[in-house]
């Protein structure tokens, strides 16, 4: 049974940082693409980054380009997404996510993925 568990979130003042991770079990980490999303109240959730099972490629939504980083640790079975420059707007639940297929290019539809984390708050205050 795939298991997605986040943490990080928490509260920073606008232009602080913070650093989620999400911990994979059930299922040989390493063979798949992951990807974070988030959902602000009131909104449909959206992409926000993704990286690759194999060679380290990622992709980023326009809005936090230059400002988030994606990662991933094969030998911890985690997946990093590190927050710098936060602005107000960053303000949401943010979801990990797991790709069903391996060896696949990492996405950026929220249907390409079927495992999913609980979620973890972030908010930044102006």
């Amino acid at each position: 049974q795939v298991q997605l568990v986040e943490s990080g979130g928490g509260s920073v003042q606008a232009g602080g940082s913070l650093r989620l991770s999400c911990a994979a079990s059930g299922r040989t980490f390493s063979r798949y693409a992951m990807g974070w999303f988030r959902q602000a109240p009131g909104k449909e959730r959206e992409f926000v980054a993704a990286i690759s099972w194999s060679d380290g490629s990622t992709r980023y939504a326009d809005s936090v380009k230059g400002r988030f980083t994606i990662s991933r640790d094969n030998a911890k079975n985690t997946v990093y997404l590190q927050m710098n420059s936060l602005k107000p707007e960053d303000t949401a639940v943010y979801y990990c996510a797991m790709k069903f297929r391996p060896f696949v290019a990492p996405t950026t539809g929220r249907g390409d993925y079927d495992y999913w984390g609980q979620g973890t708050q972030v908010t930044v205050s102006s």
